[in-house]
């Protein structure tokens, strides 16, 4: 029997200590320690979404927010590869069996990257599959990873338009390149990754038309709702957890400073005007990205469990808030970093870290307001979508 939520948060917060104490070295490696690797495998929490008829958890689509938050309490760079890998499980239940047998039947602990960059690279359809060629960038946790997926363009006649899909390298198909020396987010080992006229069989693709909501091609084997999600308007929600843990983290943080003495000021932190306001600000912020990120995500879950399918306009909104849920947690990071002072600018302290990380955090294509405030706009005011995969 696979554990439930309340065992797998339990070893999640039992994580957290060994997390924390390893974070500067994790920057230092620019991935993530084998050590921590190993307590996430033997607490099974990569397993949080893998299908139940291989022993996974199959929990609800909420709880990659809840534990990516929990996590990145402790280090961000360790919970963004951890949501990454997590959410893999939980794409691959919608590829066609096959696939699942191919991968989980060698290991159910299988390691999944990914780089859902889509113009990275081209493929062209051939007897039984397609030939593929690309080189693709941030692909977080690829160092460890058996598999990895990977975007692309399908040309299925040349007389027709490309078709988006997604296809399932193993790691003897690609290498790896390295660039990641990054300013935030420096241990999750996003790095380049280059295929060149490799060949995919079809079970190991997945068209983005069939992921949209509702019946996919893994659905015969996982019929729970969780592999009938609309993934792409719900991405953002696969990794926004991060950015409100490492916000949650610092007010945690700070609540325990508040009763010391100021160096310059020689008054009690907590009893200064101007702190108790921005410390409430920051609370404000962090519980609005909270409740958008979890409304959504049960939202969609309640409406696919029903066995509906969220409309255009609400996979317009869900993309929309999952940005902005991430760019108030942001808010709530800058502003708890300005109250930590000069004394936040060391590196050997948390909170430039927090705040190298929580930028980069933002920085992700899904996390850009302006991209998400123009599709939801032009789709809320009758206008076609501009992101073909909603």
């Amino acid at each position: 029997m696979p554990p439930g939520h309340d065992e797998l948060w339990g070893r999640a917060v039992a994580l957290l200590p060994r997390l924390k104490e390893r974070a500067a070295r994790c920057e230092e490696l620019r991935r993530i320690p084998d050590e921590s690797l190993r307590d996430f495998h033997d607490a099974e929490l990569f397993r949080l979404q893998q299908p139940r008829r291989v022993g996974g958890a199959e929990l609800e689509f909420a709880a990659i927010v809840t534990f990516g938050a929990l996590l990145a309490r402790a280090c961000a760079s360790s919970a963004w590869n951890w949501v990454n890998f997590a959410a893999h499980h939980m794409m691959l239940g919608m590829f066609p069996p096959r696939a699942q047998d191919e991968i989980w039947g060698k290991s159910r602990d299988a390691l999944i990257a990914s780089s859902f960059v889509f113009p990275a690279a081209k493929a062209r359809k051939v007897k039984d599959g397609y030939v593929i060629s690309g080189r693709w960038p941030f692909s977080s946790g690829v160092d460890p990873s058996d598999w990895n997926m990977l975007a692309g363009l399908a040309w299925l006649d040349e007389n027709a338009p490309p078709e988006q899909r997604v296809f399932l390298l193993h790691r003897s198909q690609y290498k790896i390149i390295d660039t990641w020396y990054s300013g935030g987010l420096r241990g999750t080992g996003s790095q380049d990754v280059e295929a060149s006229e490799q060949f995919v069989p079809e079970h190991l693709t997945l068209a983005v038309a069939d992921t949209k909501g509702g019946p996919t091609p893994g659905s015969a084997l996982n019929p729970g709702p969780l592999y009938r999600l609309p993934v792409f308007a719900l991405f953002p929600y696969m990794l926004s957890g991060v950015a409100l843990g490492i916000a949650e983290g610092m007010i945690e943080d700070f609540t325990a400073i508040g009763a010391k003495t100021g160096k310059m000021t020689g008054a009690r932190i907590a009893e200064i005007q101007s702190t108790q306001i921005r410390f409430s600000e920051a609370t404000a912020y962090a519980r609005a990205s909270r409740a958008a990120q979890l409304g959504n995500c049960r939202e969609a879950w309640d409406l696919v469990s029903r066995g509906e399918v969220p409309d255009l306009k609400a996979k317009a909104r869900y993309r929309l808030e999952g940005a902005y849920a991430v760019d108030w947690a942001v808010r709530a990071v800058d502003v708890m970093f300005g109250l930590s002072g000069a004394a936040g600018l060391y590196e050997s302290g948390s909170a430039a870290r927090a705040f190298r990380d929580a930028h980069a955090v933002r920085q992700h294509f899904s996390f850009n307001t302006d991209i998400a405030g123009t599709t939801h706009g032009r789709i809320a005011l009758g206008l076609p979508s501009d992101n073909p995969t909603l």
